[in-house]
């Protein structure tokens, strides 16, 4: 073990897998992770058994979404604890119960929407659940620069962003998250910031001194810390260059960093990441970092080669 952090948010971290998993399973990698209201955790997995659960220690509960998605990207909980999946390769967010039995999709029927056209979904990347009304936030992320609202019966509410570096422009909608008083996060990832905005997509503020900013997430538990999971920004020719990520820097809810979590380039060490593609903080302020270590790095080596995928970070109180 190591500890990364200081003061108040110290944590300690293995710089190994975390959770039991079945002999002969495998993540290949994490793309993302949700926490339901018992601190159970959700990894959404590229490995085969696409949702994987398992308790706040690490055992296996059971899995389900085998042979159900194409390329797993996003995951969330709802606050009556359905899990919301979404699929880059088929476009679509859809519902489920804890158990895996699908209660409704959005997403086109006839493929995706046309590139950049503002309509939903191409290549949607991740969803967040507003914790008081249960409306959701679809961040349309690959091929737009669109936050797309639903209400809990996902019908279409309405649509803000495109493509640009302006305030209220994106480029790369990456991840999304909402707070208990239902301001909106987005993960802007290529324009290295966070943008704030209203329920309605009202610009509010951006977070800026991030490097690719990949995911984001508020604890809506506990005293609203935000916490934005970021890629490294240098490149090749610098990766032995400091603070540049992957790291996790924390919020607190007026936009002051309170801890930055890594300072080396990505790598296997403990306290060390690769890719923190998601985030998510169960009731105890544990930090839970899924890491698509295989896609940026592992795939590239020779041989190819399986990379840690998901990280627990653990809260010294």
């Amino acid at each position: 073990m190591v500890e990364l952090g200081n003061g108040k948010y110290t944590y300690e971290v293995s710089g190994t897998d975390w959770g039991e998993l079945p002999d002969g399973w495998t993540y290949r990698e994490a793309t993302a992770v949700a926490i339901d209201s018992n601190d159970n955790v959700y990894v959404f997995n590229r490995g085969g058994h696409s949702v994987i659960v398992f308790d706040h220690d690490g055992k296996f509960l059971k899995s389900w979404g085998e042979d159900l998605f194409s390329v797993p990207h996003g995951i969330a909980a709802g606050p009556d604890d359905s899990i919301y999946c979404v699929d880059v390769g088929y476009h679509t967010v859809r519902k489920f119960t804890q158990d895996g039995r699908l209660l409704f999709t959005i997403g086109p029927d006839d493929g995706p929407a046309p590139e950049m056209s503002g309509l939903p979904f191409n290549r949607p990347t991740h969803v967040a659940v507003n914790p008081s009304s249960g409306d959701l936030y679809v961040a349309d992320g690959y091929s737009n620069a669109r936050v797309h609202k639903y209400d809990p019966k996902g019908r279409h509410i309405l649509s803000w962003g495109e493509s640009g570096t302006d305030a209220g422009e994106f480029n790369i909608v990456h991840n999304i998250a909402v707070d208990n008083d239902g301001r909106v996060y987005v993960a802007d990832r290529e324009n290295r910031r966070i943008q704030i905005f209203d329920s309605n997509g009202k610009y509010l503020d951006q977070w800026v001194n991030v490097s690719r900013a990949a995911a984001v997430c508020v604890d809506t538990n506990g005293d609203g810390l935000v916490y934005v999971g970021e890629y490294f920004a240098g490149l090749l020719t610098n990766t032995i260059g400091t603070d540049l990520g992957p790291r996790v820097t924390i919020f607190d809810a007026a936009g002051k960093v309170v801890a930055r979590l890594g300072r080396q380039s990505y790598g296997d060490d403990a306290g060390r990441f690769y890719s923190p593609h998601a985030i998510a903080v169960d009731s105890r302020s544990d930090i839970y970092v899924a890491e698509v270590s295989f896609s940026d790095y592992g795939r590239l080596m020779n041989p190819p080669k399986e990379l840690r995928s998901l990280q627990k970070l653990v809260k010294k109180h």
